[in-house]
C-alpha cells in the first residue's frame, strides 16, 4: 500500500462516513412536526407515511452503499484488478480489445452487484408505498434496452478513448475531450427522438385548455416551442415530472401523464414556466460549459497519470496499460469529483431559486408554482425538513419549504 492507495482508501472511507452521518441526521431531522405551510395538502397520516418512506429509503440506501464499498474493498485487496488484468492479457488480443474486455467485465460485475438492490427498491419499497407501477416484464425489457444502448453507444466511445491514449501521445487528452464533448452534444440532440421513445410513448397533447394556456404563455415570454407531448410515465411509477428537450427553435415540452392528472392548468403552466426560466437565465448553457470544462480537466489529469507505476502498485497490477489507468485514475480522482459535485449542486440550488423567481413573476397566477410544489411533495412523500448537511451533500434543488417561502417573498415584494 503506497501513498496513492492510502489516498483512495481514506477518500472512500471519509466519503462513506460523511454520507452515513448525513443520512442519520436527516432521519432525525424528519421527526419534527408537520410545517404549517403544508397543512392544506397533508394530514397527519400522510405526513407519518412520508416519514416512514424516508426511513425505509434511507436505511436501504445506507445498506446498499455499505455493500458497494465492501465489495470494492474486497475485490481490491484480494488482487481482483490484477487477476482480471492477467486473464485479459492471456486472451492474446490487441490493447484495444483487451481494454474493452477489462472495463466491460468490471462494468458487468458492478451491474450484477447493483441489480438485486434495484429489484428490491422497485418491487418492495416503491411497491409498499404505492409508487411502483412497473410490471416485471417491463422491468426486464428496460434492463435489456439499457444494456443494448450501453453496448451500442458506450463501446465506440470507450474504444475511441483507448485508441487516443494508445496512439496520439500528448494530444490524446485534447482529442478525448473534443470527442466526448461532440458525442454528448449529438446525444442530447438525438435522444428525444431516437432513445427516449424506446422506453416511453410520447403522444402530442390534445387541443384544449391546457395546450392553449401553455402556448399562450410561451408566446408571451418569447419562448420558441415546437411541440407539447405527454409521456406515459404511469406505466412505471405514480411519480410526476416534466422536462424540455431540443435545441434552438426546436424545443419540446414533455409532461408526465401523472403530472397532468394531479394538477390544475395554472399549476402546470407554472411548472413549465420554471423550466422556461432555466432557459431564459442561461442555466442550461452554464451547466454545459462547466461540465465541458470539468471533462477537459479530467482528461488532462488522466494524461498525467497514464502508466503511473505507483498507481498500478497500489492496486496490485504488475503491467501498466491505458485501460487500467482509466479505472485507477477515476478511483484516485474521486475526492476531487466529490468536491466538485458539491460545488455544482450549490450552484444548481441557486439556479432553482432564480427559475422559481422567473415563474412567480411571469405567470398569470404567481402563487401557482408554490401550490404545485406542495402537491408534488405530497404525492412524492418528500422530506419536508431535511437536515442542512444532507442538503449540502445531496440536493440539487433547495428544500421545498425554502422554495415556497422564497416564492411568497417574491410575491409580497
Amino acid at each position: 500500500m503506497n501513498i496513492y492507495g492510502i489516498v483512495v482508501l481514506v477518500t472512500l472511507s471519509v466519503t462513506f462516513l460523511l454520507r452515513l452521518v448525513s443520512n442519520v441526521l436527516n432521519i432525525r431531522s424528519a421527526s419534527s412536526g408537520l410545517p404549517e405551510e403544508f397543512r392544506d395538502v397533508y394530514d397527519e397520516d400522510a405526513y407519518t407515511q412520508a416519514q416512514r418512506y424516508l426511513r425505509s429509503v434511507t436505511r436501504f440506501s445506507m445498506f446498499s452503499s455499505t455493500v458497494d464499498l465492501a465489495v470494492l474493498l474486497v475485490f481490491w485487496f484480494v488482487g481482483g484488478f490484477g487477476i482480471l488484468d492477467e486473464w485479459v492479457r492471456e486472451l492474446g488480443q490487441s490493447p484495444l480489445i483487451s481494454g474493452l474486455a477489462y472495463i466491460g467485465v468490471l462494468v458487468l460485475f458492478q451491474w450484477a452487484v447493483s441489480l438485486p438492490f434495484s429489484i428490491y427498491r422497485t418491487f418492495v419499497i416503491e411497491q409498499r408505498f404505492g409508487f411502483n407501477k412497473t410490471l416485471p416484464s417491463t422491468f426486464v425489457a428496460d434492463l435489456l434496452k439499457t444494456a443494448v444502448l450501453g453496448i451500442t453507444l458506450g463501446t465506440p466511445v470507450l474504444a475511441a478513448l483507448l485508441w487516443f491514449f494508445e496512439n496520439t501521445g500528448s494530444y490524446a487528452w485534447l482529442l478525448a475531450w473534443g470527442g466526448t464533448t461532440l458525442f454528448g452534444l449529438v446525444l442530447q440532440y438525438v435522444a428525444p427522438t431516437l432513445i427516449m421513445p424506446l422506453f416511453n410513448r410520447f403522444n402530442p397533447l390534445e387541443e384544449g385548455e391546457l395546450r392553449s394556456a401553455i402556448m399562450s404563455y410561451a408566446r408571451r415570454v418569447g419562448f420558441p416551442l415546437e411541440g407539447i407531448y405527454v409521456i406515459d410515465g404511469s406505466r412505471r411509477s405514480s411519480r410526476a415530472n416534466a422536462f424540455f428537450t431540443g435545441f434552438g427553435r426546436h424545443k419540446r415540452i414533455a409532461l408526465f401523464d401523472t403530472l397532468i392528472d394531479n394538477h390544475s392548468t395554472e399549476e402546470l403552466v407554472a411548472v413549465l414556466a420554471h423550466e422556461i426560466g432555466h432557459y431564459k437565465k442561461k442555466h442550461i448553457l452554464v451547466s454545459m460549459v462547466l461540465n465541458t470544462l470539468n471533462m477537459g480537466v479530467i482528461f488532462l489529469l488522466l494524461s498525467l497519470f497514464m502508466h503511473n507505476r505507483m498507481l498500478f502498485d497500489a492496486f496490485y497490477v504488475e503491467e501498466t496499460s491505458v485501460y487500467a489507468s482509466l479505472v485507477f485514475f477515476f478511483l484516485l480522482y474521486s475526492p476531487v469529483e466529490f468536491l466538485l459535485s458539491t460545488l455544482l449542486q450549490m450552484l444548481s440550488r441557486r439556479h432553482e431559486f432564480q427559475a422559481d423567481h422567473y415563474a412567480a413573476t411571469t405567470c398569470p397566477d404567481g402563487g401557482a408554482l408554490a401550490d404545485a410544489l406542495k402537491k408534488l411533495s405530497r404525492s412524492n412523500l418528500s422530506n419536508l425538513t431535511p437536515h442542512p448537511l444532507y442538503v449540502f451533500l445531496n440536493y440539487s434543488h433547495p428544500p421545498v419549504l425554502q422554495r415556497i417561502l422564497r416564492i411568497r417573498e417574491v410575491l409580497s415584494s
